[in-house]
This record gives C-alpha cells, structure tokens and sequence, in this order.
C-alpha cells in the first residue's frame, strides 16, 4: 500500500538546497519514493500558522520504505543538505 510523506522547507541557503535536489532523486528512488506534488507558493487553507515557503508531498510504494528512506545511513550527507539549506520537517502520513 502507498504511503505518503509530507515535506515543509524554509529555506535559508538556496545553494545548500540546490545540492539537495541535484541528489534528491536518486535517494527517493532507491527507497520506491518520488515526488509526487510540489509548490513554492502553498496556501494555509485552514488553522493560524504560517504557510512554508515550499510544501512537497513524496509518495513511496510502502510505508517501510519512506522509514527506510529517512534512516539509510548511505543518504546520511544527501538529508544533511536538506536539513542545512533552512528549516524543514517530514511528516508520514
């Protein structure tokens, strides 16, 4: 059964970022995971807190590979670009 992971980014180094997603990819594919939906410009349709500057929603053919994404000790440095680029949260759905 698909799972799905939501992805918020606040970014504070574009450059940091743009290295990510040079990996990015690779490292979702390796676990059964792709991007499913992005936008730079998501809405807050309902609450009071502040919308992200990115929202990305990934898709993985289980939930063990999305875990196993997250913890591959071989992606270690390719999350580490993501986590520095700003702040960002992972939630699975």
């Amino acid at each position: 059964m698909p799972a799905y992971a939501f992805v918020t980014l606040d970014i504070t180094d574009p450059e940091k970022l743009a290295a990510y997603r040079e990996r990015a990819g690779d490292a979702l594919a390796k676990h059964g995971g792709k991007v499913l939906q992005a936008s730079p410009e998501p809405t807050v349709l309902e609450g009071d807190i502040a919308a992200p500057q990115i929202a990305v929603v990934l898709e993985f053919d289980t939930r063990e590979g999305a875990v196993d994404w997250r913890a591959d000790p071989d992606l270690v440095e390719t999350h580490a670009l993501r986590t520095s680029a700003g702040r960002t949260s992972i939630t699975l759905l």
